[in-house]
């Protein structure tokens, strides 16, 4: 294989491929981890490399697609016939490579595979594979990452059975035959344990990003020809969501594990939008004799929002609510109100094409399942403390304070920092 260093101006395409399509967890690639999808985590990363030239997004998906695009990736539609449960990633990566060719009219010298199953990828990690190829020298690529661990396969079949014996001396066979298919060590010998620091170091493949030179992967067709280098990553962001476990495991892990996991500021932020009920209030209605609604509020939410307002944000309140206290509260804070909407979704995203406001600019706080269509549209979803666990954990930040107790005040405190006050 040709081992040749490539020239700094090498053409790198990432590729990261989204099918709609998953049986584990249902809508995977949507997912939201730290209030981010997992395709828009995956584009991130790589958009963020310095020595990645294109991203492209390989999906049959529309919804994928869209925020694939928001995101800053290219899209290429992958047909029925690699989309299926039996496709393989080479041959999305085929087909991506051609399809940006045509569009760009330029081929790629390096390829890249990066996985959106892995949402703790970092964009260091995606330039240390394209470096070990680009200026290394390597054929292939991959994440690493160290591991320690005995690791076992129960022998159930009689090839591991055999083998488990032949592992053994005569009189212990013997005494194992009726036992033969138990546990069988696979990167040690069961009889002895070595301290780890005795043991060859084993590296786990975290499946996050494999590189490639273009020519050798389409004449190799797979991912490991000639020579492989192994760029090693932290293990504490290895996990890889196959199962709707990892899902979870992955939303808590987000708030520490995230580079950016902060809260907003003025400058990641055009508008805010702010649910009603539980956001602005404490969820709770207060009932008289003759039927008529009262609700308490928080007066320093109505600084707050005073304060956005001065500062130039846009604010609006959006509830599905039809009451008159929303329209009351509204026009006390001197902000629009859209009520009575039962999709909040399209209604904020209507609203901002009227406004020319990207939805991925715009910061939403809710605090309900009926917020989250509107925590999948915007950039910055924000729940609110006692929010519905699901909303929480769709969240990109969380305040401290609760519905009907700050929680608007503490969101304008991020954004505007000392000049809150002016």
């Amino acid at each position: 294989m040709n081992q040749t260093p490539q020239t700094a101006s090498a053409h790198v395409l990432a590729v990261i491929p989204a099918r709609g399509g998953s049986k584990g967890v249902p809508g995977k690639n949507l997912a939201p981890v730290g209030g981010v999808p997992l395709v828009a985590r995956a584009v991130r990363a790589c958009t963020g490399a310095r020595r990645v030239t294109a991203v492209v997004v390989s999906t049959d998906d529309p919804s994928i697609a869209e925020v694939a695009r928001t995101a800053g990736a290219e899209v290429v539609l992958r047909p029925q016939s690699i989309a299926g449960d039996t496709a393989t990633s080479e041959a999305a990566v085929l087909h991506a490579m051609d399809a940006h060719a045509a569009m760009s009219g330029i081929p790629a010298d390096v390829v890249l595979l990066v996985q959106c199953t892995s949402p703790f990828i970092t964009s260091e990690e995606i330039d240390g594979v394209v470096a070990a190829v680009t200026e290394d020298g390597a054929d292939t690529a991959h994440t690493v990452a160290p591991f320690h661990g005995f690791v076992w396969r129960d022998a159930t079949d009689a090839t591991d059975a055999m083998d488990a014996m032949d592992a053994m001396d005569t009189a212990e066979a013997e005494t194992a035959i009726p036992a033969a298919a138990g546990g069988v060590g696979v990167n040690h010998d069961k009889a002895t344990r070595p301290r780890r620091q005795d043991r060859p170091q084993d590296l786990l493949e975290t499946g996050a990003a494999y590189g490639m030179r273009a020519a050798g992967f389409r004449a190799a067709g797979h991912r490991f020809f000639g020579r492989t280098a192994l760029v090693r990553t932290d293990p504490a962001r290895v996990l890889e969501i196959d199962e709707p476990a990892d899902l979870e495991r992955a939303r808590a892990l987000a708030p520490l594990l995230d580079p950016h996991a902060a809260t907003p500021t003025a400058d990641d932020v055009d508008a805010v939008v702010l649910d009603f009920d539980g956001t602005q209030t404490d969820d709770r209605v207060l009932i008289d004799a003759d039927g008529h609604e009262a609700v308490t509020v928080h007066r320093g939410d109505g600084l707050g929002i005073a304060a956005l307002r001065r500062s130039g944000l846009p604010v609006l309140i959006l509830s599905t609510e039809t009451n008159p206290v929303v329209a009351a509260r509204a026009r006390k804070l001197q902000v629009p109100v859209l009520h009575g909407i039962d999709r909040k979704d399209l209604a904020l995203k209507q609203w901002c094409e009227e406004n020319g406001i990207a939805p991925e600019r715009v910061l939403y706080a809710g605090n309900d399942v009926n917020d989250l269509p509107c925590f999948g549209l915007v950039g910055w979803p924000v729940a609110v403390a006692g929010a519905h666990d699901v909303v929480r954990a769709a969240a990109r930040a969380v305040t401290t304070a609760h519905g009907g107790h700050g929680a608007i005040r503490e969101i304008a405190a991020w954004l505007l920092g000392p000049n809150l006050a002016r």
